[in-house]
């Protein structure tokens, strides 16, 4: 196994971008590194300068490492490779909690025997489709009158105790600090009301993917979702984000909705979140 340094990560952000959409979230993390936004993770590789495996892995030299979730994210060109890197090598710590989001569906199999074999339990935490808009110019915008126009803004720190009891994931001082990081370094973008408060907001991970999109209940059925998502998406391909989410196989809402506005799909591939050690 190798570390990159930053020069090797620049590079390898740009194998990744010749293997869209399966390295969407991968590429996502390196997007984000080598632009100089704040991250815990270290990047490594099975060999270089061809690798087969990459891995964004938690930085044991970073102290803030520790202050959020433990998480794993991997791009695999050969499962074999994969294998080896996964038993023979100190690819990842299997020691304590740790959640591998965003893996090919296909690896299913290895993870479950691999960690088994290491009397490691694990268990499913989401099956998502994964929804990319290459070009926003092929986008259904929604119309948008210039009442609601003005009222289009981004989200700042004030905001961040509100999404943070709103999202599936929050409402505790991890997801604090996560949403804290998101806003302060990643595009979002939201709808206010008249007093100048977030209505309808959705936000960028830190591997770039839109997420958290919400709509107060008491402000649904007016269309706010659709304005946000494709006010988002132009948003992003403009500062030279991809263009692409996570949406899990039970959100039908959700994935119409994006399905509805031109995002498109391989609909043979699925993403999977693993938990281990839980």
């Amino acid at each position: 196994m190798k570390v990159l340094n930053r020069e090797e990560q620049q590079i390898a952000e740009g194998v990744l971008l010749k293997h869209l959409p399966k390295s969407y979230k991968v590429y996502g993390f390196l997007y984000g590194f080598n632009r100089n936004k704040p991250n815990t993770q270290e990047v490594v590789v099975d060999s270089w300068p061809d690798f087969k495996v990459i891995i964004c892995r938690p930085d044991p030299k970073n102290k803030l490492a520790l202050q959020f979730m433990k998480k794993v994210t991997y791009y695999c060109m050969d499962e074999d490779i994969l294998r080896k890197v996964l038993t023979e090598e100190n690819a990842i710590d299997w020691s304590t909690y740790f959640l591998i989001g965003g893996f090919d569906s296909c690896h299913q199999p290895l993870l479950k025997e691999v960690s088994s074999d290491r009397g490691v339990n694990n268990r499913g935490f989401t099956l998502v489709h994964l929804l990319y808009m290459p070009d926003t110019s092929q986008l259904i915008t929604p119309a948008i009158d210039s009442e609601l126009e003005s009222r289009i803004s981004s989200l700042n720190i004030s905001h961040v105790d509100l999404v943070n009891k709103t999202w599936k994931f929050g409402g505790n001082e991890q997801g604090y600090r996560h949403i804290q990081n998101l806003i302060s370094n990643f595009p979002t973008c939201c709808i206010m009301d008249s007093q100048g408060q977030p209505v309808a907001w959705i936000l960028a991970y830190d591997y770039c993917a839109m997420g958290m999109l919400y709509t107060q209940p008491e402000h649904r059925g007016r269309g706010y979702a659709k304005v946000l998502v494709s006010t988002m998406a132009k948003k992003l391909q403009a500062e030279g984000f991809p263009v692409y989410c996570f949406i899990e196989v039970d959100n039908i809402v959700s994935y119409k909705l994006f399905k509805g506005l031109g995002f498109i799909e391989d609909s043979a591939y699925r993403a999977l979140w693993y938990e281990f050690n839980f």
